[in-house]
């Protein structure tokens, strides 16, 4: 009798991480959880990248939904997302701010005016502190940002056009009612 318990213990540990993985594969792999969503933005204050336009801080996410992009120069999904930023920056539905992440300012300011601008404001986090405080796991990352200076949604990776139209701009309008 002993001997047919014993056997079982493998069966069921294997049953068990089965199950385990089971349920893990069935959860969105493209969804990282973020710590900070309904939270208050982390206090931080960086300076501009560019000179005569505004750096970024905690005090400027309040008052208004908000993204702000962590994005760099040498990343290339950076790249790929930099066209729909333009696009939602020209209509003036939502105000975009920057986070130029772990970048050398010179290359940044070379990237933006090659590529555009769509930053209202840009702040240069050149050590990555703020990145850190944020909870960045990689770039680009963009998080939405209500009145009241709380973080309602992240992205992790380049935003495209389906994500634009199906999460977030409907994010936006309801936060703002």
């Amino acid at each position: 009798m002993s001997r047919v318990l014993f056997s079982l213990i493998p069966v069921t540990l294997f049953g068990a991480v089965a199950v385990y993985f089971g349920i893990g594969l069935q959860r969105d792999s493209r969804v990282l959880p973020s710590a900070l969503i309904d939270q208050a933005v982390p206090e931080f204050a960086l300076p501009s990248l560019f000179d005569g336009k505004p750096g970024l801080d905690s005090a400027a996410l309040q008052g208004e939904v908000t993204l702000v992009n962590f994005f760099a120069s040498w990343c290339v999904p950076c790249r790929y997302e930099h066209p729909l930023l333009m696009r939602l920056a020209a209509t003036g539905t939502v105000t975009i701010n920057g986070v130029n992440y772990k970048d050398r300012p010179e290359d940044a300011r070379k990237w933006l005016d090659e590529l555009g601008d769509p930053y209202t404001r840009i702040g240069s986090d050149l050590s990555g502190r703020i990145g850190i405080d944020w909870g960045v796991y990689g770039i680009p990352e963009t998080y939405l940002v209500d009145a009241g200076g709380r973080i309602r949604y992240k992205k992790v990776g380049p935003m495209d056009q389906e994500l634009l139209d199906q999460t977030i701009l409907p994010l936006i309008e309801g936060l703002r009612q």
